[in-house]
């Protein structure tokens, strides 16, 4: 396909593409059987139900990516009638590329276009989701340092930290710290936070900026009150997990977050250097 073609296509494509007023993209049924070279809106339909058959099949609801609507059309005579039209995501479009004929040149056009506008959106997804994680963990180091410099300066012994967390982790997953990392493959001398996934750290964090709430406002001063109120808390986060169906030490470890932090910075040189390639 020459340049110039694929230039054209392109420019028709995000020519017609929309936004809702949450920002999400989409096309209308009508203008896609065009931009796909369709002349009748039947033989368009019959592909269209194909789309929605293998949006079915890969677990994905109809509902959320083709949305049935009703527009006005002008007629010659000067009055208007209502139409049927059909809302479509990304991933609708793609879809229904995938069941055209390839043979023609717009949908083979679309099938890679919007294979590759669907496969850009999990990749911003998902760097979205790693920025996250890597912000949260970075969070959660903050509150642990307050944690342990607070309990040396209550209790006046660098280990207690340490005990206190064990017995905090306990609480939350039911397994002690150790007990985790073999649970999770973790190494003795790598951190458990390193590998777990956002939600868990942000429950760790949580219970932790009650603890030292709590250190300060009632004066608590011994290893034991103080690790009573870590276990408290710990055990309170981890019943509001369990009411939303989630068992914390049951979820899967995930990238070390060191290699996720080197990962990112490293994809984030590339773009500085390279910035046409975005």
């Amino acid at each position: 396909m020459e340049i110039e073609i694929v230039k054209s296509l392109t420019e028709n494509f995000e020519a017609y593409s929309h936004h809702t007023n949450n920002d999400i993209e989409f096309w209308f049924a009508r203008d896609l059987q065009h931009l796909l070279g369709y002349a009748k809106w039947s033989n368009f339909l019959n592909v269209v139900s194909k789309a929605k058959t293998a949006c079915e099949i890969s677990d994905n609801l109809i509902i959320d990516h083709f949305a049935d609507v009703g527009k006005m059309v002008s007629l010659g005579s000067g009055s208007k009638r209502e139409i049927q039209d059909i809302m479509l995501t990304r991933y609708a479009c793609y879809l229904i590329a995938q069941n055209g004929d390839p043979k023609k040149e717009k949908i083979a056009f679309a099938q890679n276009y919007f294979a590759l506008q669907t496969r850009k959106f999990e990749l911003i997804e998902q760097r979205i989701k790693d920025w996250e994680r890597l912000i949260v963990r970075q969070k959660f180091s903050l509150s642990e340092k307050e944690l342990s410099s607070l309990i040396y300066k209550k209790t006046g012994s660098d280990k207690n930290f340490g005990i206190i967390r064990s017995k905090g982790d306990k609480a939350l997953f039911g397994f002690t710290t150790q007990q985790m990392k073999n649970k999770l493959n973790v190494s003795k001398n790598s951190a458990l936070a390193d590998f777990l996934p956002t939600i868990t750290i942000k429950a760790k964090d949580f219970a932790t900026e009650i603890t030292i709430f709590n250190i300060t406002d009632k004066n608590l001063e011994k290893e034991n009150t103080i690790s009573n109120e870590h276990i408290k808390n710990n055990k309170g986060v981890r019943k509001l997990l369990l009411e939303r169906g989630i068992k914390p030490e049951l979820l899967p470890a995930e990238e070390d977050i060191k290699k996720l932090e080197r990962r990112v910075k490293s994809e984030i040189k590339k773009i500085t250097k390279n910035p046409d390639k975005l």
